[in-house]
């Protein structure tokens, strides 16, 4: 990987809506622009690994926290915040403020699992903003990937799926699994106004995240961050909001990629992804006349060596493109 340089530059965006968008501006200022798209939702730039990925001599790395996320302000669980505006045609916006912001006339983007799907939907919105696309971990956040992340994998972990769903069913009394969607059910806890539902519900979905990403990693290890309440509350206010909604995209951003026929893309994702199956990658790379797809046999949500691939996709395109 390469150096994780700090920020040159850094700054809050205030978008035409009113709300603050978190910026932040590595390597060179005459590289090659390229834009990070972090995932969740609402997972946020976090310990700024992404920059690792692009070479800080020959790319202009900017990564901003999505709305409502990270430093990114009102979080989604302030009541300031208009949660019901947070949608994907709405960051799809944020992300062409930002880039007028910054005199930026076309773009490389990079997106790992959620940042995938928004990765997509923004270069299907502005094709002739696009210089190319980086996907890890690679999401459409279609309905069947929503139904399969939340449900059907719990067929390979039912104990774990068995605690998620056993506590949706104390917590609703109405809700009867496989009669109505688990997610829609979160949802609405996490935004209760009782805070020991939202904690408790927090809880229960931070623990099946930990489950379903854990395969080929010497079992369930908990994500650090779930120790800090605000963060488990936002990240699942938002997920929820997200998935529930089947990403906000519609149409499916599978049926729109007649758009993209002139964007190159390198689609990475690893076999033993079970919480996202390596279909969508596959969907996608058989209508995307200009994409290639990796197919990582040993590695799951990620790992080294996709991280490697993703690294190695950034210096592929810079050497096609003019300086």
């Amino acid at each position: 990987m390469y150096e994780k340089v700090q920020p040159a530059a850094s700054g809050l965006l205030m978008a035409n809506d009113g709300q603050g968008i978190y910026w932040e501006e590595s390597g060179s200022p005459e590289g090659i622009p390229l834009v990070y798209l972090h995932g969740g939702p609402g997972g946020g730039l976090g310990t700024r690994g992404y920059v690792t990925k692009a070479d800080p001599s020959r790319f202009r790395i900017i990564g901003l926290d999505q709305r409502g996320c990270g430093k990114s302000v009102p979080l989604a669980v302030d009541p300031k915040h208009d949660l019901a505006a947070n949608t994907t045609a709405r960051m799809i916006a944020d992300l062409e403020e930002l880039r007028e912001h910054f005199g930026i006339q076309r773009w490389v983007i990079n997106g790992v699992s959620w940042g995938s799907t928004l990765a997509i939907a923004c270069a299907q919105a502005h094709p002739e903003r696009v210089l190319g696309v980086v996907a890890m971990a690679v999401t459409t956040t279609s309905r069947w990937e929503v139904d399969w992340i939340t449900e059907t994998v719990g067929a390979i972990y039912p104990e774990e799926w068995e605690l998620f769903v056993g506590h949706a069913e104390q917590a609703v009394p109405g809700y009867h699994r496989g009669q109505s969607r688990l997610v829609e059910t979160y949802r609405q806890l996490i935004r209760h106004p009782d805070l020991e539902v939202r904690d408790a519900a927090s809880h229960a979905w931070a623990r099946w995240e930990d489950a379903h990403i854990a395969i080929g990693t010497g079992g369930i290890h908990r994500d650090p961050r779930w120790e800090d309440k605000d963060f488990r509350h936002n990240f699942v206010t938002l997920v929820t909001h997200y998935w529930a909604n089947d990403g906000f995209c519609d149409p499916p951003l599978l049926d729109r990629i007649d758009r993209l026929t002139d964007i190159p893309a390198v689609l990475i994702h690893g076999r033993l992804d079970v919480s996202g199956p390596l279909r969508t990658a596959w969907e996608l790379h058989q209508r995307w006349p200009g994409s290639r797809l990796v197919i990582d046999e040993g590695e799951g949500h990620g790992g080294f060596s996709m991280v490697e691939a993703w690294r190695q996709a950034n210096d592929d395109i810079a050497s096609r493109l003019p300086r």
